[in-house]
């Protein structure tokens, strides 16, 4: 008999580069991971082509229930609502698809790759072993790619101490800067099952001690103030999220301290930095990676 996976329900939608944070809204309502992704670009502009827009559930999504906020939505905003594909999809163990597509990335002074990577990291590298999988954060993404290289940037400028990573998925942003500054990291999820996974990557690359694993939204969990003020924090979310705890992160974050901000598009960097710009954070740096953006921001 074959093995049975867990079901995965995918949402689709193929939409414009204009329409892509209306509908975002609403699939982060009824899914519990949001991605989206640009066709082919050879030749053509970020704004012209077409931006697919996924979301992913354990759960049969409710075609009614998604499809009538969709048409809300786009009606609020005086757009046509795109035709919603799902799609449950195949039983095959993706941890083990993904394993096979990834290949080792380089990234600054970081070098991410796979259990099943049995090469040599190149010299003066931070190796950080990640498996793709159940946890967003594998390296290959251009937001954790822009985040590891702000990470990079920020430690020519010196030693920092309390870091948080909001957000971190498979940890691999908390690990990395463990293994640059033997720091005392907290990272957070949503989801039970990321932070499972995250402590256990921290714990595979030998940084079980420094690095404190825990479910949190947002800003909420206790262990997430006691820990405060932090003089780093990472938050690869989306922009909306951004926004909303933009006043949590002012609050957080020590005086000189630095706060890396991704999961946005390039087109949101003007809404995300202007609800930051009114804690008084300041854009220091960015960094853009395949029409995504990372901004470095601080005090």
């Amino acid at each position: 008999m074959p093995p049975v996976f867990p079901e995965i329900w995918r949402l689709r939608l193929t939409v414009s580069m204009d329409t892509l944070p209306v509908f975002e809204e609403v699939f982060e309502r009824f899914a519990e991971a949001v991605t989206m992704f640009m066709e082919d670009r050879s030749g053509i502009s970020d704004g012209d082509c077409d931006w697919f827009l996924e979301g992913f559930s354990r759960m049969p999504p409710d075609r009614v229930a998604i499809v009538s906020a969709l048409s809300a939505m786009a009606a609020a905003n005086g757009i046509e609502a795109p035709p919603l594909e799902i799609e449950r999809l195949p039983n095959v163990d993706w941890v083990l698809e993904n394993l096979r597509d990834f290949p080792p990335i380089r990234a600054g002074r970081f070098f991410v790759h796979g259990s099943h990577w049995q090469g040599r990291p190149p010299a003066g590298c931070h190796a950080i072993e990640i498996d793709a999988g159940t946890a967003f954060g594998s390296g290959e993404h251009a937001t954790t790619r822009g985040c590891l290289l702000a990470l990079d940037s920020i430690a020519k400028q010196g030693r920092r101490t309390r870091v948080l990573d909001l957000g971190s998925g498979s940890g691999i942003l908390g690990i990395a800067a463990a293994k640059v500054w033997a720091a005392s990291v907290i990272c957070t999820d949503i989801d039970p099952a990321a932070v499972k996974v995250c402590a256990g990557n921290a714990a595979n690359n030998g940084e079980a001690a420094l690095v404190t694993a825990v479910v949190s939204d947002g800003y909420r969990n206790p262990v997430v103030g006691k820990g405060r003020p932090y003089d780093l924090v990472f938050s690869n979310i989306l922009a909306r999220p951004l926004c909303r705890f933009a006043p949590d992160l002012a609050a957080h974050l020590a005086p000189g301290g630095l706060a890396v901000l991704s999961g946005l598009l390039e087109r949101q960097e003007r809404m995300v930095m202007a609800n930051h710009e009114k804690q008084g954070l300041t854009l220091k740096r960015r960094f853009a990676i395949d029409g995504w953006a990372t901004l470095v921001i601080g005090r």
